[in-house]
């Protein structure tokens, strides 16, 4: 809509607990929507927002009887740590709900003084009958509405269409803000349209999310919005399918259920869990299974040692017309999957293909060092988009080079038992040292 600017609105966590893994399906998917725009030239701004009010954290804050702020605060530091462990890059604004209560009441006044919107009980509920496009998104039917039919809970049945709560009447022990309407607090779908409506405009190109919150959620927010607005609400809705476990759906009755910390606890590797999760197209549901778990990290595997194969190895005199035939096809294709709906597993696909054939090529010492330099920089520029070879090098070499500076001062003090077991334990780990005039050197066995 502005120029070359994408304005993206992704639903974020309710902090009300540590986010699951299938959550995590959902913003691994968004970070690879925002990373291949910016490769393929777009500035992004992206609004991720967190719920930290609305029925779950409500309940949680009583359950522990702290400050709703306290309780939620927790889990929002949770989030972020897990972003980073799954090397999600950061939104450029995380807005909080409880922080945009003016821009709700704001948001519901221009709603019931339009006639979209009435009192009841204590309480603000949106006519969806008052919408006529109400349904557009998830196929729902306006004549299959209940008439007159009201429902106050933020999450309900995917067939229970009614109008909806804006500003629910307070209730005791609950928090609430002072409003037009009474002493009350915001429904959970207002949250959404007034904090994309303040950092986005009320128009704005992408809105994602996952499946699950098509209805009633993002109908929801687009009735609410564009009843408000008269704008279209958003170019374009992306949504992340399910994740599923050993092909059930994931709940903590079934004990299937996995935080990104318990995974990481059972001892899979971060960016293992990462390469899962952007494995499967988006739009298809995804089966997390341990046996995909370990060949994920394989698969990681190969790339890394792939990737210093490249810069140790290029024996050819000169370039060979095979060898930039391959790094030629990889371009394209990767590129052509990326920009066929975000098809990272046809991008994989030809990242893999490279590798196994330029490995082939080393094998028979047919890459010079201009093809071998190419495909590393190939390398990289894939990185931006996938986030797993280059984070895992700038990982391994801090703690590499921490254990030979512990080690070179252990060597000064003449502690020579303590250096050697460095060195072993590195070389039980695959790190070879070279001890050099110019100061020690490490390379992967």
């Amino acid at each position: 809509l502005e120029g070359n600017r994408v304005r993206m609105y992704t639903c974020g966590p309710t902090v009300y607990d540590f986010a699951h893994v299938g959550n995590f399906r959902a913003y691994v998917f968004e970070d690879l929507l925002r990373r291949w725009l910016r490769l393929r030239g777009y500035e992004v701004l992206q609004v991720m927002n967190l719920t930290d009010v609305d029925d779950k954290t409500i309940r949680g804050a009583q359950a522990e009887g702290i400050s709703l702020r306290a309780y939620t605060d927790r889990y929002a530091k949770a989030f972020f740590e897990d972003l980073d462990t799954l090397n999600i890059e950061r939104a450029e604004i995380y807005p909080r709900a409880t922080d945009h209560i003016p821009e709700m009441l704001d948001l519901i006044e221009r709603l019931v003084d339009s006639g979209h919107a009435y009192r009841a009980d204590g309480a603000v509920y949106f006519s969806i009958t008052s919408f006529p496009k109400y349904g557009a998104l998830s196929g729902m039917k306006l004549d299959e509405v209940l008439a007159g039919a009201r429902v106050d809970q933020d999450e309900y049945d995917k067939a229970d269409a009614r109008d909806f709560a804006l500003w629910k009447e307070a209730k005791e022990g609950e928090p609430y803000w002072q409003g037009p309407f009474g002493p009350g607090r915001p429904g959970w779908h207002i949250e959404c349209s007034a904090m994309s409506m303040k950092y986005l405009g009320p128009s704005f190109d992408i809105h994602t999310g996952g499946v699950d919150n098509i209805f009633p959620h993002h109908e929801n927010e687009i009735a609410q919005s564009e009843a408000a607005t008269g704008q279209r609400f958003v170019n374009f809705w992306l949504h992340c399918h399910h994740l599923v476990v050993e092909g059930e759906k994931m709940a903590k009755s079934k004990g299937n259920f996995y935080t990104l910390r318990d995974l990481i606890g059972q001892g899979h590797h971060p960016l293992a869990i990462r390469y899962f999760l952007l494995s499967g197209h988006y739009r298809h549901p995804l089966n997390l299974t341990q046996e995909a778990l370990v060949q994920s990290r394989a698969a990681l595997q190969r790339l890394w040692d792939f990737r210093d194969r490249l810069e140790r190895e290029a024996g050819a005199a000169q370039s060979h017309p095979e060898v930039l035939a391959i790094l030629e096809r990889t371009q394209q294709e990767f590129i052509e999957g990326g920009d066929d709906d975000l098809n990272i597993p046809r991008a994989l696909g030809a990242l893999f293909d490279m590798v196994r054939e330029v490995n082939t090529a080393l094998d028979n010492r047919l890459v010079a060092k201009a093809e071998s330099q190419r495909a590393r920089s190939m390398l990289r520029d894939f990185d931006r988009v996938l986030g797993l070879i280059e984070t895992e090098r700038e990982t391994v070499e801090e703690r590499i080079l921490l254990l030979i500076r512990e080690r070179e001062e252990a060597r000064r003090q003449g502690d020579f038992a303590a250096a050697d077991r460095i060195r072993q334990q590195l070389q039980s780990e695959g790190i070879v040292l070279e001890d050099t005039p110019e100061g020690t050197r490490w390379k992967r066995a």
